[in-house]
């Protein structure tokens, strides 16, 4: 795997042994392409496996990034990849929902990758809803199989964009701002 964009084009990432499906290079280049400059702007990549989708947004000038994988055997391998970040970047080994429930952070963007057989797609979209984890206006892509619906509301998410990749679809939901 290779990072497609900004300051870290072209660097290879290492993919950690067992059960992984890598975000692929042109599913990855076409999602931070419409993200455009992410200067500014923090990001959380839950799910994250090797970390590619994390590195390629601190590459195209997201800071701070965390990166939440759980699985142990994976987790050497993410921390030898994010060590070519010139910046630290956070990373934590646990459940994605786990770190929603504790995040005292938030976020201008999270991604989400879970594996495909995952079947809580919506209830972690609703978790990440309820929580603070997610900014006003900010943004959520959520990565599915084709098989798996999504709705076009999750309480102040609303469904902005989807983008087609074979079988994998990404859902781009925005946190509506509240009017006061």
């Amino acid at each position: 795997m290779r990072i497609t964009g900004g300051n870290l084009k072209n660097r290879q990432v290492e993919c950690p042994k067992g059960i992984i499906r890598p975000a692929m290079d042109r599913m990855r280049e076409s999602i931070f392409s419409i993200l455009g400059d992410l200067s500014g702007l923090s990001f959380l990549d839950l799910f994250t496996g090797s970390g590619v989708c994390g590195l390629e947004a601190y590459s195209r000038g997201a800071y701070p990034v965390y990166l939440v994988e759980k699985d142990a055997d994976k987790f050497p391998v993410l921390l030898k990849n994010v060590s070519m970040a010139a910046k630290k970047l956070e990373c934590k080994r646990m459940p994605a929902e786990t770190f929603i429930k504790r995040a005292k952070e938030s976020f201008d963007i999270i991604y989400l990758d879970p594996p495909f057989p995952y079947k809580f797609h919506i209830e972690l979209l609703e978790k990440i809803e309820e929580s603070k984890i997610l900014k006003e206006g900010g943004l959520v892509m959520m990565h599915r199989p084709s098989e798996k619906a999504m709705p076009k509301t999750i309480g102040s998410l609303t469904k902005r964009d989807e983008r087609i990749y074979g079988r994998s679809i990404v859902d781009f939901y925005r946190k509506e701002v509240l009017d006061l």
